[in-house]
């Protein structure tokens, strides 16, 4: 970063508090985001957590740090719940399937990553597999043991009071804070948690290893600690996940962290085993269709099924900050789509003219190889987009910015410049809408569903001009609605004269 720079304001969970950025190693960002437990699909509320990390991890890049980020993939371990017995989730849907676990685990695995590149959200430096790092669980938690854990019938568990300040994260002064977690018979504190569970006798798991404490399996929470420290080293910069995640699942992170690292209280964050924890909130529907445990869940290949642009969903994200609860509707979903479709209009008039698009690319890349060179090139427009991401991501207003520079609300028809398309195209570089490539075609509702002849149309448009002649226009917008649901776009007033457009 250059003296020009907006320092990078970032919210940490821990102290609850905007503090600015300061990298553990000089010009990196060394980023670990909870991945998801591939057991079912994942619904768009858990894709929310990953288009957070996603633009954090762009606007570490726009500032200029060299980022490594890392995105767990959980495929044994995790629990139905955050309880410390049960079942395991992959070895119940193994089980309910009748399919192998490594089957399941590969299945879904596939079908988030296909959510993620749908969402336009860059692939991590990282994937790390939580079946390949077992030898190194067992190594951590052997490392612990002696000073931090005791062993039950029914596995290895960690003694919170074992280490200093344990829940600061979640500010769970009291067991009510941790209510999700059941009583174990022998256990010292309400609080300790499982770090490797036994194969309760008379049973066989399809996911199961030797260890000193018997054959089994590690704990949810020790996963995370084991990759996160294998890869980036502690303490690394910055951890995210859902807000979910602050209650429990990140408090054990934390202590396992500080009985690894022999560190002390979390009054240095540091200590913790990353400097910043930040936390996205929840994404809310009304009906209830967010859990997965009602069988028909929302997730983002049903919007796409009903003919919304998975970036849709994106620009939905974008509309709010992370740390603010969301909730959606497909109204509210429809909404963001329109708005997406006027930046995709404004942003489309650089195609007529593909050697500015070039050598905005070609100037691009030599800013990206001189940082002191693009500091003195950022415009005003640009500093202010700056200042709005430095401001703990605030993407509302940072996409209010990008309104501006294309001129997406005014409906900017020439005036373009190779300065004004270099803008559009960094800023677009952070957010992720992907706009250089998107077009109007593509924003299109096309119903899965949808099946209709280019007769029926004209058909439907007649009756429709018949009734809009007779000032019906409540007729005439019913037949509008009908004709959208099935993959029809009616541009009244278009410019460039079309009546109608179905898209391919």
């Amino acid at each position: 970063m250059t003296e020009n720079a907006t320092t990078l304001m970032l919210f940490n969970s821990l102290t609850r508090q905007l503090e600015p950025f300061n990298p553990v190693h000089a010009g990196e960002a060394r980023v670990y985001s909870c991945g998801p437990t591939v057991y079912n699909y994942p619904h768009i509320g858990n894709m929310r957590a990953y288009v957070f990390a996603d633009v954090l991890g762009r606007t570490l890049s726009f500032k200029g740090y060299r980022l490594t980020h890392v995105i767990n993939i959980t495929d044994v371990g995790h629990l139905t719940d955050d309880a410390d017995s049960g079942e395991d989730k992959m070895e119940k849907m193994a089980a309910e399937r009748a399919q192998s676990i490594w089957d399941i685990a590969e299945h879904y695995k596939q079908a988030y990553w296909a959510d993620v590149k749908a969402l336009n959200i860059r692939e991590p430096a990282h994937w790390t597999i939580a079946t390949d790092y077992v030898p190194q669980m067992i190594e951590f938690a052997k490392g612990i043991a002696e000073k931090h854990c005791y062993e039950l019938d029914s596995g290895l568990y960690f003694d919170v009071s074992t280490v200093a300040d344990y829940g600061r994260l979640a500010r769970a002064e009291t067991t009510e804070g941790q209510s999700r977690i059941d009583p174990v018979p022998g256990k010292r504190n309400q609080l300790d948690f499982a770090i490797w569970r036994k194969t309760p006798p008379g049973e066989t798991r399809q996911m199961e290893w030797d260890s000193p404490w018997g054959r089994g399996a590690p704990g949810w929470h020790l996963e995370c600690s084991v990759m996160s420290g294998e890869v980036l080293g502690f303490p690394f910069d910055i951890h995210t996940g859902g807000i979910d995640h602050r209650e429990i699942h990140h408090p054990c992170e934390i202590a396992q962290n500080q009985a690894h690292c022999c560190t002390n209280g979390l009054d240095v964050p540091a200590n913790s085993g990353a400097q910043v924890w930040m936390h996205n909130n929840f994404l809310v529907e009304r009906s209830g269709k967010m859990s997965k445990s009602s069988g028909e869940f929302l997730r983002l290949q049903l919007l796409i099924d009903k003919g919304y642009h998975p970036l849709a969903y994106r620009m939905m994200c974008l509309q709010a900050h992370y740390r603010s609860e969301l909730e959606f509707s497909w109204e509210g979903l429809g909404a963001a789509l329109t708005r997406l479709k006027r930046l995709s209009v404004a942003m489309s008039h650089h195609r007529s003219d593909p050697g500015n698009l070039e050598e905005a690319r070609r100037l691009l890349s030599e800013m990206d190889a001189n940082r002191e060179l693009a500091e003195k090139w950022k415009s005003a427009v640009l500093r202010e987009f700056d200042v709005a991401m430095s401001d703990d991501l605030n993407t509302p207003a940072a996409l209010v910015v990008l309104e501006k520079v294309i001129g997406a609300t005014k409906g900017l028809s020439s005036g373009w410049t190779i300065d004004t398309l270099m803008c559009a195209l960094r800023i677009d570089e952070v957010l992720g809408l992907g706009l250089e490539r998107l077009s109007r075609a593509d924003l299109r509702i096309r119903p899965k569903s949808a099946t209709i002849t280019e007769a029926e149309i004209e058909a439907a448009l007649a009756r429709r001009q018949e009734a809009r002649a007779a000032k019906d226009f409540a007729t005439s917008d019913a037949i509008r609605d009908e004709l959208t649901a099935q993959g029809v776009e009616v541009m009244d007033g278009d410019p460039l004269g079309w009546e109608w457009k179905l898209g391919d």
